[in-house]
């Protein structure tokens, strides 16, 4: 049986607020296969967001392990850290985070242009995406001239034009209608298909998880089912 593409075994995570110690996660251990897509289903505050953020080394957990193709981001140094997120891992999320004096086309290079992808290439990538996600004609419009399917889009082309293996979705329909927010996962999953990329979405919603290929289920900071 093949490695899997990612893996997390017995994650523990707690925040302290005050005197209170919040226990987040409590031992999860999950498998994701490459070029899948998996749903992370549970209610708000079962620690959908904080698993999202440990395996892709944007939190660190208390205890447990994650390896990210065969290797322990645990044991990255930060800057390799840094550099695996910004070339290998795209990133969704449910309030768009589009920066707001940018264009559609601008918001879309970000991250390309971290990775120091030249302006005329990245500009190129950023063009075809926006065309791929139907917003050709949209290039130059800044977040606020676009509506909420619009913008999230937009954040769809943003997390792919790195190429990336991993696309990690946080509630990505969570402030759309929902047909614009059907429109949005079918249009992710299917250039996720096209390129041969894995994805996981982080969903509260039956019938966004009901496209998945797989559905796991987080209670109470533990895997119940998958």
């Amino acid at each position: 049986m093949s490695e899997p593409f990612l893996s997390a075994r017995n994650l523990v995570k707690s925040y302290t607020m005050g005197r209170r110690v919040l226990e987040v996660l409590r031992g999860v251990d999950l498998e994701i296969g490459r070029n899948e897509f998996l749903a992370l289903r549970g209610a708000s505050g079962a620690g959908k967001s904080t698993l999202l953020h440990l395996i892709s080394g944007l939190d660190s957990p208390n205890a447990g392990e994650i390896f990210f193709d065969g290797q322990k981001i645990a044991k990255l140094p930060e800057n390799d850290l840094c550099r695996l997120r910004n070339r290998r891992i795209g990133f969704v999320f449910q309030a768009y985070h589009l920066l707001p004096e940018l264009t559609a086309l601008e918001n879309v290079c970000v991250p390309a242009r971290i990775g120091r992808v030249s302006s005329a290439a990245a500009e190129k990538r950023g063009f075809e995406l926006l065309e791929q996600v139907g917003l050709k004609d949209r290039a130059e419009h800044k977040p606020y001239e676009l509506s909420g399917g619009e913008q999230q889009r937009v954040a769809v082309a943003r997390a792919l034009v790195c190429e990336p293996d991993l696309v990690l979705a946080d509630e990505p329909t969570g402030n759309l209608d929902s047909k614009t927010g059907g429109e949005i996962i079918e249009l992710l999953a299917g250039l996720c298909v096209k390129k041969h990329t894995t994805l996981v979405i982080a969903t509260h919603d039956a019938n966004v998880a009901a496209r998945a290929q797989r559905v796991i289920e987080l209670v109470d900071g533990q895997i119940s089912g998958g």
